[in-house]
């Protein structure tokens, strides 16, 4: 899976290409490269991994500090600012509306309430949620946050992901148990994220909540990762429905896929 500099230098020079502006392209490779170095950098970093001069990259940083999108610490180093969880959470929601209506697709199609969630930093945050008609009600609502090992869309998001990355997130976040069946060892969420490698889906069984199953696909080439899933009672999503239910999943997630790509396509 390319980093999302990668992806970002690859638009800039398409940008520039199209007679784009050359700071602006270069302020937010800037953002996408702390971002992969987990928030915070200091300058000689940002100047190796983006080829840049340090007099450019100072300039573009003093700008991007005094519009509040990146704070100076006291080390000297520098860090992600404030002013991105606005725009981040705009974008949240608003990438949370486009998936609506194929969301209600997925509700139709199975029966159970359908979610939409993303990996942010070490965080599962589901940006939405489509119910079932069903009166059962689920753990799952719009803006909860939960940690992802003991998530089906935790799992779909982490499993192509570097095994010492995931075991540096655990390491981080710890791996309290919601239930009796979740998962709390690293070396167990290794070998389930394993098995959804084979099985192209992951499977929440009752290790969020009690009596609750839940399976779930990435949404390929997201511009962040994301993923979809379904939810239901454990007598409803028994293995018969899972057979029949994954396809569905894995075909509305790369409809979802193609909108989302035209959508930055023409942005």
């Amino acid at each position: 899976m390319p980093s999302s500099s990668a992806s970002t230098t690859d638009a800039a020079k398409t940008a520039s290409a199209s007679g784009g502006v050359q700071s602006l392209e270069r302020a937010f490779d800037l953002l996408e490269r702390m971002a992969d170095a987990g928030g915070e950098v200091g300058l000689s970093e940002l100047s190796a991994s983006s080829g840049l001069p340090l007099p450019t990259i100072h300039r573009l940083m003093r700008t991007l500090v005094a519009c509040g999108y990146v704070r100076q610490q006291s080390n000297r180093r520098y860090a992600l600012g404030p002013r991105l969880i606005r725009l981040g959470e705009s974008a949240s929601r608003l990438l949370g509306t486009w998936a609506r209506p194929y969301l209600a697709r997925l509700v139709e199609e199975t029966g159970e309430t359908a979610n939409m969630a993303l990996l942010d930093g070490d965080e599962i945050v589901y940006v939405a949620q489509v119910p079932s008609k069903h009166s059962m009600r689920m753990f799952t609502e719009v803006g909860r946050r939960v940690l992802p090992h003991s998530t089906g869309v935790g799992k779909a998001l982490l499993a192509h992901t570097p095994a010492d990355e995931v075991r540096a997130l655990l390491a981080r976040t710890g791996m309290p148990a919601a239930t009796e069946k979740t998962i709390t060892t690293a070396d167990g969420f290794l070998d389930a994220l394993e098995q959804v490698r084979r099985a192209g889906y992951a499977i929440d069984d009752n290790e969020q909540e009690i009596g609750v199953r839940c399976l779930a696909v990435p949404i390929p080439n997201s511009p962040t990762p994301a993923a979809i899933s379904i939810s239901g009672p454990a007598g409803r999503v028994t293995e018969a429905a899972t057979e029949r239910i994954v396809p569905v999943l894995q075909e509305v997630a790369q409809d979802l896929s193609e909108v989302l790509a035209n959508t930055a396509a023409q942005s």
